[in-house]
């Protein structure tokens, strides 16, 4: 039984377009170094395809599962519940609209009940033969005839109304019943199980007999109900998830007290093995109470909040770490069976071939062994699978978001197909020899294209013969197979081999900074000022990028010496690739190697190389190591003008006159290739201090300065009996820097 509410997803489907790389029409293509091989050989490799009628098994193969067909698109949105009849009818208990709907094994349907509540939540057949079924918010439960006329919550009869108990409870989550025909309700709000004797027969609506209180529980809701082959109920709890085992007398006994939150669903074995699936964290709920109780809130997706209890949400945002299934044997220790992590199971139902377990929220059938493996059988179009009843030849499927009602059947599958996912060679490829280890007789086909989406003038499916030859499809960047497995047909894996057509490397970026020196390996830790070269297309805090092209920050040795070239470079084959590194003055036409047969992405060399003036460099990439000699493809990039300033300022005109206990001190710098920086001065070698140029503005070339000095009045002689040492340096942009140095006296009288 499900327990859980399933939540409208929210989905989009953006369009990749991709670009396609093509050789000249007259030329021979390049290919890149060595044959690749795609290959799928994993359960979650299998899982990125499609699969009709294909079981695909944990240990990593793929075999001819269950016919899954869909019978009947509702009107509504969730189907809630879902059972069944010895003729086999299914009655579909939906929500947004609430019905019941009476579906022949056609797929023809029927509305027999309509209610003004939000949703049916349970819907079951009684011994008698009579449909029960559950309304939420109200927390009803009537009793109709399947072959009479439509009813609704006003003519229905009915047989449980929350007002005639003591607790009054908000929830109806399940309905069982026992061998004398006894119902029981499971209820939430608070959690208890209620029982009503249904001997007396259905007539009109009358009210209804005092339910007894079964069982109380001090958790939050009783959310699922299963009979065993003993006679005793088993119950499933939310709040704490407990599993408890309720004899005839109502007395309950904890059977497990689960890791998790909340019982979603529970199974019982004709041995008597239970098995339960829980989902939640423990000891909390993934939804806060809300501070009214009993109220219902409806959103945009229809969507139930209850107090204190744990709702699925599209994606598992929700519940993150899915769902665990717990197997609870005759006189064993409880043990986990299965954890999905990306799954939360809604409904579970014991098979000879395996239990099954309806999911969400990606529309999962699984079939899961007393050993744990399990295999995915089958994919539906909605986002939840809700419950499972009994058909001819098989299982009805009941699902969520959209409200859908599928057929599954017991034997497998006779013309199961599997089609792999879209393979992108990332370029233009010619397609070789398909690789296939498996087992029994199957059909294999492959098509290409070159553009993602394999609907869009792709080729035709083409058939393949497995482990000979080539796939016998264009040449393209995109490829796909499908295979037809026939009766006890089984794959363990296939590989496609293909060799790209070579692409030219290419350089994203390049930067030039004078002034840093970057080591491969230095000896010994640094005590220099390191500085970070980055690219100006690139954030400096970008420490991390997927195609490893070596954009990142680069850690350099502040060196004004020194002058660093990085770029960064991909080639999309993945080869291996060498760098040659050029350099030529401003208003030079022919370039100079500075440094070929890089392997690294950056070259420092010493600035004294090249006379001071403005250069650029170009950076030439080669993808000749992956290649034979004569076809190697080659990239460049050219930098922006950058300049190299080795040359210190020149400083003229120093003088220094004493007047009034302070040192006038003028002074005229220039710089041939840079502005001046900044400039300093000291007075009988006492510290450096800080001066502006004339006009406050450190911007160009030629400075001067003019400015006063004090002395220090400590000094133990008169300024006009000694003379004092004035030191002025001078550094430009580029750290270089000039030194001039004078005797300040006091100024003689014209």
């Amino acid at each position: 039984m499900p327990c859980r509410k399933p939540v409208r997803p929210s989905s989009f489907t953006p369009l990749l377009i991709a670009a396609l790389f093509l050789a000249p029409a007259t030329a021979r293509p390049i290919h890149a170094q060595g044959t690749k091989l795609w290959t799928q050989s994993t359960f979650e490799e299998f899982e990125k395809g499609h699969a009709q009628g294909v079981a695909i098994r944990s240990d990593g193969a793929i075999e001819a599962g269950p016919k899954l067909t869909s019978l009947l698109s509702t009107p509504s949105t969730y189907v809630w519940s879902i059972a069944s009849d010895r003729g086999g009818n299914t009655y579909v208990a939906t929500g947004a609209p609430a019905t019941v709907l009476k579906v022949a094994p056609d797929g023809k349907s029927t509305k027999i009940f309509e209610t003004k509540d939000l949703s049916v939540q349970v819907v079951r057949i009684g011994a008698d033969g009579v449909l029960y079924v559950a309304t939420l918010p109200s927390a009803k439960v009537y009793r109709i005839k399947p072959d009479g006329p439509p009813v609704n919550d006003t003519t229905a009869t009915l047989v449980f109304d929350p007002s005639t108990t003591d607790a009054k409870p908000k929830y109806v989550w399940d309905l069982a019943f026992d061998a004398a025909g006894k119902v029981y309700i499971a209820t939430g709000g608070p959690a208890a199980v209620y029982r009503i004797d249904l001997a007396h027969p259905v007539s009109a609506p009358k009210a209804p007999a005092r339910p007894e209180l079964f069982f109380n529980s001090d958790e939050q809701h009783i959310r699922c109900l299963a009979f065993d082959p003993a006679g005793n109920l088993i119950a499933g709890s939310d709040g704490t998830g407990l599993i408890y085992r309720i004899d005839p007398a109502g007395k309950g006994f904890v059977l497990y007290d689960t890791p998790r939150h909340e019982i979603t669903a529970v199974a019982i074995a004709p041995n008597g093995a239970i098995y339960a699936s829980a989902v939640g964290e423990k000891n909390r709920s993934s939804l806060p109470p809300l501070p009214v109780q009993g109220i219902t809130v409806v959103t945009a997706n229809i969507t139930v909040v209850q107090p204190g209890s744990v709702l699925a949400f599209n994606g598992n945002t929700v519940i993150p770490d899915g769902s665990e299934l717990y197997e609870l044997a005759p006189n064993a220790a409880p043990r986990k069976l299965w954890a999905p992590h990306d799954d939360i199971v809604y409904a579970l139902r014991w098979t000879p071939a395996g239990l099954l377990a309806a999911t969400g929220n990606r529309g999962r059938i699984y079939r899961i062994q007393e050993n744990g493996d399990f295999a995915d059988v089958g994919h539906v179009e909605a986002s939840q699978g809700t419950g499972f009843a009994d058909a001819p030849g098989g299982f009805y499927l009941g699902t969520s978001n959209t409200g859908k009602v599928y057929t599954l059947t017991t034997a497998n599958e006779e013309h199961a197909t599997y089609t792999s996912n879209v393979f992108d060679a990332g370029l233009f490829a010619r397609w070789g020899r398909a690789e296939v280890d498996g087992s029994g007789a199957s059909d294999l086909f492959a098509r290409s294209g070159n553009i993602e989406n394999p609907e869009r003038a792709w080729s035709d499916w083409q058939p393949v013969a497995a482990n000979k030859g080539g796939l016998g499809v264009p040449a393209a960047r995109f490829t796909q197979w499908k295979a037809v497995l026939h009766p006890a047909a089984k794959i363990r894996k296939v590989g496609v081999n293909y060799l790209p057509v070579n692409a030219a490397p290419v350089i994203d970026d390049i930067a030039v900074q004078p002034g840093a020196r970057v080591t491969s390996q230095p000896s010994q830790p640094s005590q220099q000022q390191t500085i970070n070269i980055t690219f100006a297309s690139v954030p400096a805090n970008n420490f991390s990028f997927s195609d490893n092209s070596g954009t990142g920050p680069l850690a350099a040795l502040r060196d004004k010496s020194a002058v660093t070239v990085r770029w960064a470079a991909h080639d999309d084959n993945g080869d291996e690739l060498t760098f040659a590194v050029y350099f030529r003055a401003e208003g030079d036409t022919a370039w100079r190697v500075l440094k070929d047969k890089l392997t690294e992405r950056f070259y420092s060399f010493d600035a004294a190389l090249l006379p001071d003036g403005r250069y650029e460099a170009r950076v030439v990439a080669s993808d000749a190591p992956s290649h034979n000699p004569g076809e190697a493809l080659t990239a460049e990039k050219v930098s922006d003008h950058f300049l190299i300033d080795t040359t210190a300022p020149v400083l003229s005109n120093l003088k220094a006159v004493l007047a009034d206990q302070k040192v006038h001190i003028t002074v005229d710098a220039i710089d041939a290739s840079s502005p001046i920086a900044h400039a300093e001065y000291s007075v009988d070698a006492g510290p450096w201090q800080y001066i502006e140029p004339v006009g406050g503005l450190s911007d160009s070339p030629t400075e001067h300065y003019d400015f006063v000095a004090p002395l220090d009045p400590d000094h133990d002689k008169p300024a006009s009996s000694q003379e004092h040492l004035v030191t002025v340096r001078v550094y430009d942009r580029y750290e270089n820097v000039a030194t001039a140095k004078t005797s300040a006296a006091i100024a003689k009288p014209r």
